[in-house]
């Protein structure tokens, strides 16, 4: 029996127009990008205007654009939620990507709803229950393993979209009420003050000091460029790029470097298709070490490991270029393989642990002058977190997505007819009368030229046919005109012929039940739609958000990172015992958070003192 091919999505973030557009020209399928309001990251919200624009944009290529509206609602946010939905739809986008569960009760256009990570999908019966409740997409939990995401695949029919890099939250997402409890922004409305990149310093029941000043829930970036085909395999079919708040050249450089990783293993996999069309071609290597990232982790893709922290920093490392060999003077020589070029940023751990930095303000073969000479000693490790003649590359035009066309040029009765058909099956005809007249020279070469000038379009001629029945005249004028209407015929049989996805037909409610009875603040409920939707798949007692009604002594954060394992002393993995009596705390100025190791469940949790 054939197998049936499966759509596979690049997904890239756009904090705006300008970032999505070039997601779009980097070879991305699909884009996702903040609502004006209401999205998880609240300084990353658009314009209608800017969304349709980007919408129009990337229909071209038939890429998606999701647009994220995935906080919790409050009661009185209910009416203007509903609206600005109707607006998103008529704007042009392809889904919406939403946590309240409210938003599925309002008077809704058939956009299709995709399930955000926001509404913690970690097990088999929560997407099953997602999508028997009518959601097109589920994002899965980070944290998932390749066993739990196949387990979850062959449980459901959904698409499953993973995360495959970028920052990492601490906490299960939606799951972390750090912040909110803590200064009263909340991480479930957009506002998360990022608690888990402070540094913090760990003492025991005592009060004795484990470690000092290190910034111990602060994650690595993930990374999985090298696990693509495992995750295809696994069930997985869109591949999540975190970033709205990053900048263009983040986007563009990771968008490009995953899309030629992606692109090798769909040549040799026909089982699995590009969901969107057109090919990119680049004006520089993708190198995902020169964008933003704090050190790579697969972030338990395989099970627990040890290098999912990055303890030292939360900022910025980049790539690593080599090691000081000799200071002299105001200079250094350094072993390394990397090309260092005047203007680049480097970064060293300093003899306090701290990440300290400056500017190269020349190069002379492997001998460094900085613009200020940094206390730095002999087989320091030095890393490039700004690469000047990268960002240079990046700030030009960098990328071009071209939809290749099939030309055709041939004579009539009563003039000339072209005909044009692109690589998805769009096709134009354009007739023009002329009086023929036999030409004294060949104009098969001319023609070709003339039409393959495809210019600033979407569309790269593939292959131009000529069929006259004799070598008349044809002016490269009259060629100029034709090509220019045909474009734009095109663009716009484009245009009609794009088919967005519709909302799918949600099964009865009693039909569908909800995988667990009670609701506490864990729910996230915090409007009355909300609270129906839950009672009609059955429901029975339902918990206020922690956003309306914050709760004295419960957990604030549930993670998958445990500080007892990474001291070495988990009682599962380990063997040495700790010197240190529980419970562990971790203190920040006037911040004090008391640690839980939940073993049976693999989890740690974080409380407020």
């Amino acid at each position: 029996m054939p197998i049936k091919p499966r759509r596979i999505e690049l997904l890239s973030p756009a904090k705006d127009l300008n970032c999505g557009i070039e997601a779009i020209n980097h070879g991305a399928d699909a884009v996702y990008i903040g609502a004006p309001k209401f999205g998880a990251r609240a300084a990353a919200g658009n314009t209608l205007e800017d969304i349709r624009a980007l919408c129009e944009y990337a229909h071209l290529y038939n890429a998606r654009i999701y647009v994220a509206l995935n906080t919790i609602l409050r009661e009185e946010e209910l009416s203007e939620a509903e609206q600005l939905i109707r607006q998103l739809y008529q704007a042009g986008a392809d889904a919406l990507i939403v946590q309240d569960m409210g938003i599925t009760r309002l008077n809704l256009p058939p956009i299709p709803l995709h399930a955000s990570t926001q509404t913690d999908n970690r097990t088999p019966e929560k997407v099953k229950f997602l999508e028997a409740a009518g959601f097109t997409q589920v994002v899965l939990a980070r944290e998932l393993s390749l066993n739990e995401i196949r387990c979850i695949s062959e449980q459901v029919s959904v698409p499953l979209e993973v995360f495959v890099h970028g920052a990492l939250c601490v906490s299960y997402s939606g799951q972390c009420y750090l912040s909110a409890a803590l200064s009263g922004r909340s991480a479930n409305r957009g506002e998360c003050a990022q608690y888990c990149r402070l540094p913090y310093s760990m003492v025991d029941a005592n009060g004795t000091e484990i470690v000092h000043n290190k910034h111990l829930l602060s994650l690595k970036d993930m990374n999985r460029s090298d696990q693509l085909e495992a995750l295809l395999d696994a069930g997985a079919s869109s591949f999540k790029i975190e970033g709205r708040l990053k900048d263009v050249t983040y986007v563009k450089n990771i968008t490009a470097y995953y899309r030629k990783k992606l692109d090798a293993i769909l040549t040799r996999r026909p089982e699995y298709i590009r969901a969107s069309a057109g090919k990119s071609t680049y004006e520089f290597e993708p190198v995902a070490e020169k964008s933003f990232n704090r050190g790579f982790t697969p972030f338990f893709l395989h099970e627990r490991t040890k290098d999912i922290t990055a303890f030292n920093t939360p900022k910025s490392l980049g790539e690593p270029v080599g090691t000081v060999k000799e200071l002299k003077g105001n200079s250094f020589t350094i072993a390394g393989v990397k090309q260092l070029n005047n203007g680049d940023g480097l970064v060293f751990f300093n003899s306090r642990g701290e990440l300290e930095g400056f500017r190269v303000n020349r190069v002379e073969a492997n001998r460094v002058f900085p613009l200020d000479m940094p206390d730095i000693k002999p087989k320091t490790l030095l890393y490039r977190n700004f690469d000047q003649v990268f960002e240079k590359q990046l700030a030009k035009p960098s990328a071009e997505r071209k939809l290749a066309v099939k030309i055709e040029f041939l004579d009539n009765p009563f003039g000339f007819t072209l005909v044009m058909e692109d690589e998805t099956g769009a096709r134009v005809m354009l007739t023009e009368p002329f009086d023929k007249e036999l030409a004294r020279r060949d104009q098969q070469d001319n023609i070709r030229t003339q039409l393959s000038k495809l210019g600033n379009t979407p569309f790269e001629a593939s292959e131009v046919h000529i069929g006259m029945g004799e070598n008349w005249f044809v002016p490269s004028s009259l060629l100029a005109d034709m090509r220019r209407k045909a474009v734009e015929k095109l663009q716009s049989d484009r245009m009609i012929r794009y088919q967005r996805e519709l909302s799918r037909k949600v099964e009865p409610a009693k039909e569908v039940s909800f995988p667990e009875r009670q609701l506490t603040y864990l729910g996230n409920v915090s409007n009355s739609r909300a609270e129906a939707f839950y009672k009609a798949h059955g429901v029975e007692t339902i918990a206020d958000a922690f956003e309306l009604k914050p709760e004295k002594d419960v957990p604030l954060m549930f993670s998958k990172h445990c500080l007892r394992y990474s001291m070495g002393w988990c009682p599962t993995y380990q063997k040495e015992k700790s010197p240190y009596k529980e419970p562990y705390y971790l203190l920040y100025k006037d911040t004090r958070l008391r640690l839980h190791f939940d073993c049976k469940r693999c989890r740690m949790l974080v409380y407020a003192e």
